[in-house]
This record gives structure tokens, C-alpha cells and sequence, in this order.
């Protein structure tokens, strides 16, 4: 025991001098509520000369302005925003001949989803209950009103429905019971209810939102941070306008980018801005100042010259092109940064410890690999999707990496996590063609994995049958 608290004292002191180092870096409270320009070292301006830039500094975001973000964009009031069903213009036909169903409106005036009676009056009784802050009571009419949905009482005319619809209004209520957990302090519930929402409605930015405040509740930071990229992203790209809102997701993006970096020990990073392709000289250069900014982390340090990132400081969807970043990641492990750069360069995510791919891993092989190497990469390709929002190599390689690591989690018999990173794997999967265009072998590799998770859910298909296995194997 006396070891065990011995160990957690060194790595809570490392993540205070890691903190106290970033905070060198850091500008005022001031200038961060303004969202200015980007803060940079001033040290090391050679590189200008050759199309780099000097390499940008995270800035530090309260925990106020986290908790007021939430408040704002995630615990949104429904009676604000009517339903947050997606317009649909099939759905506006149907509704003029139905006589069954209520026509609900947005406050632009356009036609939402018609729906059902009773389904109607139970939604009504549990915004009413979350209005009253009985969330509890919420949950279970939210739980009742999605049995109703899937029982086929969705739409007004029944047998009519159109699949879109019925998948707005399946998706609107996931989203309201994951508000309604997080206020219940039960972030993973709500978690599993996030990923849901954005695999029937990919397009709400507010989903992502939710899923981003579930994972921060859960102090997984690299997650929420891609969670809120892709929220920032999913804003611009269905026509938000708002600037305010556009900032506040910026801020929110930043805060975990920032949290993610401190709460790390095993590895450090520094983003470099450039202009043009980068030659290898130049990453020899990054990675030389790399080593003097943060001497701790050089056992392996390694810059990927075709891998380009996004700050949320500059990000502008809609300018192309937009100001782009290396991402050099140095690490304390030799093993787990090698491991990563042979990752990296891969067309193909191969996330096992099977040597012997045909053979099945037992539980407490699966749990040394976990323990030993797993957790540790994995850490560090979260950490890296947080600011890289599309493969180019294999755009599916996100939903492999969650899928390959759900069978890990099946293989060491975490039956729950292993649902819920399926779930997870989904709704990034349900993002991609959002996100950027695919080729139709792409396309048919996305339906065969989204095919394949849905039929584990449903018990109906083991892990050595499926997709993301043979690739493995192969």
C-alpha cells in the first residue's frame, strides 16, 4: 500500500511540473476571454526563414467559462429551441395529412417532424419533470417515450414514417437523457446515450456537445476535445452563423486540448505552424527544439511531416486553406513512441496484442497487453485525433482503432466498456461522411464495420467474425 501511494505522489508531482512548465507558456486570463491571437514563444524565430512558423503556446481557459460554455450549449432549455429534430421536407407533406399529430415549429418557422399523440404527451411530461429539476422522474419518462419509438409510435402516420425522421426524433430523445444523467452525475450513462444521438443525427452539433461534456466529466480530455472539434466543425458546415456560439466552442475545444496535455505524463507535444510542405530538415529542426523545450520526453520524439493538424486559435472551416500544424509528440517510453510512429505510417490501424493473429487471446493476456502497452497507446492516439479531424490514408481508421480495442476490452471480459466503445465506434463512424469525402471502397468498408458492431450489440456475431478482426489478421 505504502508503494502504491508512493507511485501516485510521483505522478501527481509530474503532473504539477508539467502543468508548472505549460503555465510558462500560458497569457492572461484577459487576453484568453478575447480569444486574440495566438500566443507563441519568442524563442527560436530561424525557422520563419524556412516557411515554419514559431511553435504555438496553449492558453489556460477557467474553469468558469468551461462551466458557463455547458450551461449555454449543452444543458440547452428545449422550450428555447422547440425540438431539435432535423428539418425534413418529406416529412412537411406527411404532416398535412395527418390528423393523429401535432406540427411542432422551430423559432425560424420551418416544419419538424410530426409526431405521435401519446409519444407527444410523454415528451411533454418529461421536459416538464426536467424543467422542475426532478431529472430522475425525467429519465423515466425520456426511457418510456424511447420505447414508444422504437415500438413504431414515432411519426403521426404510422405507416408512412419516413426512416429520417423517425431517427431525428429517436436521436432528440438519446440526447435528452444523456442531459438528463449528466445533471444526475452519471457521466457514463450519459455517455452511452451521447454516442447514440450522434449515430442516429450526426449533423447536430449539439449532440457532439453533449458527448464532448460527458467525456470531460470522465476526465478523458483527448476525447472531449475531438468531440468538440467535430462540434465546431458540424456548427459551420449545417450554416451556424452565430459568432458567439462559433467562440464559445473554440474556447471549449481549447480547454480540453489544454487539460488533455497537462493530465499526461507519459508523453509531451508542441504544435509548429508552417506555410508550405516541410522538408526533413526542418523536422530535424522542430524536433531539436522539441528537445530543449521538454527535456524529460526524448527518449523517442517523432514528427509526421504528412499528418496536419488544427488549432481551435485559427480554425476556420470555411477559408482554404486554413492554418495548418506538425504535431511532434516525445515520450518518456522508447517502446510506446516507436510503437506509435510504426502506427502512424501504416495504411491500416492494427491495434493487438496477438502475435499469433488466429489465436484468442485469454483474459489475462489481453489484461498484460492492456496494462502494459494498450492503455499507453492509446492515450496518445486520442491525444492525437483531438486536433486532426480526417484521414486521408484509410478515413475509417478511427472506428477501426475503437473497434480493435473493443475486442480487447471483450477479450479481458469488460463486457460494459466494451459496449459502449462499440457505441463510440459508431458515431464516428455515422460522422465520417460529414467530415470528408470517401471513395466507394472507403463507403463499403464503413458499412461492413457499422454492420458488423450493430450485429455484436445485438449478440447475433462474435469478435473473430468480423471486420476489423480480419484486417488483423490479414
Amino acid at each position: 500500500a505504502e508503494k502504491k501511494v508512493a507511485e501516485e505522489k510521483k505522478v501527481a508531482e509530474e503532473k504539477k511540473n508539467k502543468q508548472n512548465n505549460d503555465g510558462d507558456n500560458r497569457v492572461s486570463k484577459e487576453k484568453l476571454e478575447s480569444n486574440e491571437d495566438l500566443s507563441v514563444t519568442s524563442e527560436e524565430t530561424t525557422l520563419e526563414s524556412d516557411n515554419l512558423l514559431t511553435p504555438t503556446s496553449l492558453s489556460h481557459i477557467p474553469l468558469e467559462i468551461l462551466t458557463d460554455i455547458e450551461t449555454k450549449l449543452v444543458y440547452t432549455d428545449e422550450e428555447d429551441i422547440a425540438f431539435e429534430f432535423a428539418k425534413s421536407t418529406s416529412t412537411q407533406a406527411a404532416c398535412h395529412d395527418s390528423e393523429k399529430a401535432d406540427t411542432l415549429r422551430a423559432p425560424h418557422g420551418s416544419a419538424l417532424p410530426c409526431i405521435d399523440q401519446q409519444l407527444l404527451k410523454t415528451l411533454h411530461q418529461a421536459s416538464s419533470c426536467y424543467r422542475q429539476n426532478s431529472y430522475k422522474a425525467a429519465v423515466e419518462h425520456f426511457s418510456a417515450a424511447l420505447k414508444l419509438c422504437g415500438g413504431g409510435y414515432a411519426t403521426g402516420n404510422h405507416l408512412e414514417s419516413y426512416p429520417e425522421d423517425i431517427s431525428s426524433i429517436a436521436s432528440f430523445i438519446e440526447t435528452k437523457l444523456a442531459i438528463c444523467y449528466l445533471k444526475l452525475k452519471k457521466p457514463g450513462d450519459a455517455l452511452d446515450h451521447a454516442h447514440r444521438s450522434i449515430t442516429l443525427n450526426p449533423a447536430n452539433f449539439q449532440n457532439h456537445l453533449r458527448q464532448a461534456a460527458a467525456f470531460r466529466c470522465l476526465e478523458r480530455y483527448s476525447e472531449a476535445a475531438r468531440s468538440t472539434m467535430i462540434a465546431e466543425y458540424m456548427y459551420c458546415l449545417t450554416g451556424g452563423t452565430d459568432q458567439h456560439t462559433n467562440k464559445l466552442i473554440k474556447l471549449y475545444w481549447q480547454a480540453m486540448i489544454e487539460e488533455a496535455i497537462t493530465d499526461e505524463t507519459s508523453f509531451s507535444v508542441m504544435y509548429t505552424p508552417f506555410l508550405t510542405r516541410v522538408k526533413d530538415d526542418n523536422i530535424k529542426k522542430i524536433e531539436k527544439m522539441f528537445a530543449k523545450k521538454h527535456p524529460h520526453y526524448v527518449q523517442h520524439i517523432y514528427t509526421d511531416p504528412h499528418e496536419f493538424h488544427i488549432l481551435p486559435q485559427t480554425s476556420d472551416w470555411l477559408a482554404l486553406p486554413q492554418q495548418q500544424y506538425l504535431l511532434t509528440v516525445g515520450f518518456k517510453n522508447k517502446h510506446i513512441g516507436k510503437l506509435l510512429e510504426s502506427y502512424s505510417k501504416g495504411k491500416l490501424t492494427v491495434f493487438s496484442a496477438q502475435k499469433a493473429p488466429f489465436n484468442t487471446l485469454t483474459k489475462e493476456e489481453a489484461a498484460k497487453f492492456w496494462g502494459n502497452t494498450g492503455k499507453k497507446i492509446m492515450s496518445v492516439m486520442d491525444f492525437v485525433r483531438s486536433t486532426k479531424l480526417t484521414d486521408d490514408c484509410c478515413p475509417c481508421s478511427r472506428g477501426l482503432e475503437k473497434l480493435q480495442y473493443a475486442s480487447l476490452l471483450g477479450c479481458m471480459q469488460r463486457i460494459r466498456e466494451q459496449s459502449q466503445v462499440i457505441n463510440q465506434a459508431m458515431a464516428e463512424l455515422a460522422t465520417l461522411p460529414y467530415l470528408q469525402d470517401i471513395s466507394h471502397q472507403d463507403v463499403n468498408l464503413l458499412q461492413s464495420l457499422m454492420a458488423d458492431a450493430m450485429d455484436i450489440l445485438g449478440g447475433v456475431r462474435n469478435d473473430n467474425e468480423c471486420v476489423w478482426s480480419k484486417i488483423q489478421k490479414v
